[in-house]
């Protein structure tokens, strides 16, 4: 993958502080998982199309409202809509934007065969479309943006190689993502990249490896059961590839009185997944400041919307590889923040929970101690 890094516009930091401002915890829009219609101010129409709300809580309480914002400030009428996982729904999601006129879809799909589809449909209708979050395979988005993938699965390779530490032979079991997001694809080459030469060297064990369809914990924490049983109960880490699949394997942990004992990765910095590592049931995650990636959405879909693609092009400064569109798509990639007990701060103070909801309870003491307040 060739991916250049970001840097960020005078403008685009200002609007970033603008949303950052708004907090995860945004009242702009509506924060459910239902339609949210626009901004009735007669401003052009955007769609913004999220892919569910099992892979990730972020999608409802994150980026629906920085989104809804951001464009409703510029003066565009949004049109927010969840699939909920549904690949019949996100395709008719998008046919209803494009039939009422959208100018600009921007959407996080939930596999690249149906993304396209929705994509080639669009572009035949001459309405742009952005990859957001997660990039469609074989589609033709204008734009993506999103953190660099390859990126986040390092941080968790190191993340787990730091929490492990000096155990030869340390058996690891890797809980990866769904194999339709292209996104887990690159998390668990990341991770690889750290972790091949351990299980080469044989300093670890891999005991198992298994992609988690969907990202559905259930399922997550059923995998993880079973491999952990076929390894004869025996695991010194996990790789699990977000914070939802980390709890799944740390119920799991729990069960079989080894949480706290055993070091598990995750991502996306969510309360629960913070909860985690403030109780050392977790050992990190990872931080990917969603207002920036939504200003940086944002700024691209306002500059569509008003038929400025120059602007758009001197903002995407990344290219993305599409092997199977044999393309490079022009991006916009941020950077990611490993999070461990010792800078959870740095996770709240970006708007990724609030201290009064993440302090409280058996953790309260964890903030206090970690200067959270």
């Amino acid at each position: 993958m060739q991916n250049t890094k970001l840097a960020l516009t005078a403008a685009g930091v200002g609007l970033v502080m603008a949303l950052t401002a708004c907090g995860s915890n945004s009242s702009g829009g509506d924060t459910g998982s239902g339609d949210s219609g626009g901004s009735n101010n007669g401003g052009t129409k955007v769609g913004v199309i999220l892919p569910d709300t099992k892979s990730s809580a972020r999608y409802e309480s994150q980026d629906r409202p920085l989104l809804q914002k951001a464009l409703s400030d510029a003066g565009l009428d949004p049109i927010i809509q969840n699939a909920e996982g549904d690949t019949t729904k996100f395709s008719s999601i998008a046919d209803s934007m494009i039939s009422q006129g959208a100018k600009v879809i921007l959407m996080s799909n939930l596999s690249s065969e149906s993304g396209a589809a929705v994509q080639k449909k669009a572009t035949e209708a001459g309405v742009a479309t952005i990859d957001y979050d997660r990039l469609t395979l074989g589609g033709s988005a204008d734009y993506y943006v999103s953190f660099d993938s390859t990126t986040v699965g390092n941080l968790q390779g190191q993340g787990l190689v730091d929490c492990v530490g000096a155990k030869p032979g340390a058996q690891i079991i890797q809980i990866n993502g769904s194999p339709t997001d292209n996104n887990a694809t690159l998390f668990k080459a990341g991770a690889l990249e750290v972790l091949q030469p351990k299980y080469d060297s044989g300093e670890f064990r891999l005991a198992g490896d298994q992609a988690i369809p969907e990202w559905d914990n259930q399922v997550g924490a059923t995998t993880f059961e079973q491999l952990l049983t076929a390894n004869g109960g025996r695991v010194d880490g996990v790789l699990a590839a977000n914070d939802g699949l980390a709890g799944a394997v740390i119920t799991v942990l729990q069960k079989n009185g080894l949480n706290g004992t055993v070091p598990v990765t995750g991502q996306d910095a969510t309360e629960d997944g913070l909860r985690a590592v403030l109780r050392g049931d977790q050992c990190m995650t990872v931080f990917k400041d969603v207002a920036k990636e939504a200003a940086a959405a944002a700024e691209l879909a306002i500059d569509l919307a008003n038929g400025d693609t120059a602007a758009a092009d001197a903002k995407a400064t990344a290219t993305s590889e599409d092997p199977e569109g044999n393309r490079q798509v022009k991006s916009v990639l941020l950077d990611p923040i490993t999070i461990t007990r010792d800078n959870v701060k740095v996770a709240v103070d970006g708007g990724a929970v609030t201290a009064d909801a993440l302090c409280t309870g058996d953790v309260a003491q964890a903030c206090a101690d970690a200067g959270i307040s």
